[in-house]
């Protein structure tokens, strides 16, 4: 875990214990908790909607895809007024 051994860790913690507190730790480990995970929360979104398009898309094995001359033509969007 990041190089640190049992006794870094223990270092770093008396240290944040002294900056911080004994009340502050808890909500400082608690904020770094809902952090963490909302950040992952987030990546999983990420990964599924670039996973989703990818799955449509795939063609069974053996299947390719031919592109005709009318869908590789950019079409312009229709304006609403």
């Amino acid at each position: 875990m990041f190089g640190l051994g049992p006794g870094e860790l223990i270092l770093i913690s008396l240290v944040i214990l002294v900056v911080f507190g004994a009340k502050k730790v808890p909500e400082l480990m608690g904020g770094i908790g809902k952090g963490i995970r909302e950040f992952k929360r987030n990546m999983n979104d990420v990964q599924r909607e670039i996973a989703t398009p990818a799955e449509r898309e795939a063609l069974p094995p053996g299947e390719s895809r031919s592109v005709q001359h009318d869908d590789a033509i950019e079409k312009e969007p229709k304006r609403l007024l």
